[in-house]
């Protein structure tokens, strides 16, 4: 077992080999500049800066041999999996499937939608399409987890009230013991981010734990540990 001593509101402690590192919707849509995100008028600046410590976290983590997911949000070219509220939320020609600076907004297949390239899946690590803001909501993400024996979860992605917000929220509810990466995570509004956090770590770790990158790096094996068997 590892702890991550300097998480609030208490210390963190996971097996590693029951730990996966959940990537978030890192997507060009979103973080790019000329995106979909920045023509909303929101600084993407915001969201850029976890893609350094993110990319030294993925490092670590495959090297420590941790099970590695990442998640887009986005919807079937026809849009039947978009409900009407969803769908009709923004201003016309700014709306879900509407063309966008980087293809058809948040759409399957679509240039924008996929993950920016400084942090590239490998092959073999599993991206979870997602219609809603959770990452559990209509996906096979709780029985991926629960075909891998994974009970802890790196949470890092965009944005940290939205998408980041939900999935911990969701997976609070399913057992799972959530430790969300403080310099990983992003929001368009710094108040949102810091207020974000907090939420998770109040009351005791309501939702969950919060601490820096670093200070799991700091606990982690270099070399890859035994996997349970399934």
């Amino acid at each position: 077992m590892l702890t991550v001593a300097a998480a609030r509101p208490s210390p963190y402690t996971f097996d590693p080999s029951t730990t996966a590192l959940l990537v978030i919707d890192m997507q060009r849509d979103f973080l790019e500049p000329g995106g979909f995100g920045e023509s909303l008028g929101n600084d993407v600046g915001q969201l850029r800066r976890t893609i350094a410590p993110l990319t030294a976290l993925l490092a670590g983590a495959r090297a420590a041999g941790l099970s590695v997911v990442h998640t887009r949000e986005g919807h079937l070219p026809d849009l039947s999996d978009c409900p009407p509220a969803k769908l009709n939320r923004g201003l016309p020609s700014k709306r879900i499937g509407d063309p966008g600076p980087k293809g058809r907004i948040l759409v399957r297949g679509e240039y924008g939608h996929d993950i920016v390239d400084e942090l590239s899946p490998l092959p073999g690590e599993p991206v979870i399409d997602k219609p809603g803001k959770g990452a559990f909501y209509a996906t096979g993400l709780d029985a991926l987890l629960a075909d891998q024996q994974i009970r802890s979860l790196l949470v890092t992605g965009v944005t940290t009230e939205v998408c980041v917000h939900t999935t911990v929220r969701e997976a609070n509810d399913r057992g799972y013991e959530c430790l969300v990466l403080a310099d990983c995570v992003g929001s368009y509004f710094p108040e949102f981010q810091r207020v974000g956090l907090d939420m998770i770590a109040a009351q005791g770790g309501i939702f969950g734990w919060v601490a820096d990158s670093t200070d799991v790096l700091a606990v982690l094996p270099t070399t890859p540990v035994l996997q349970p068997s399934s």
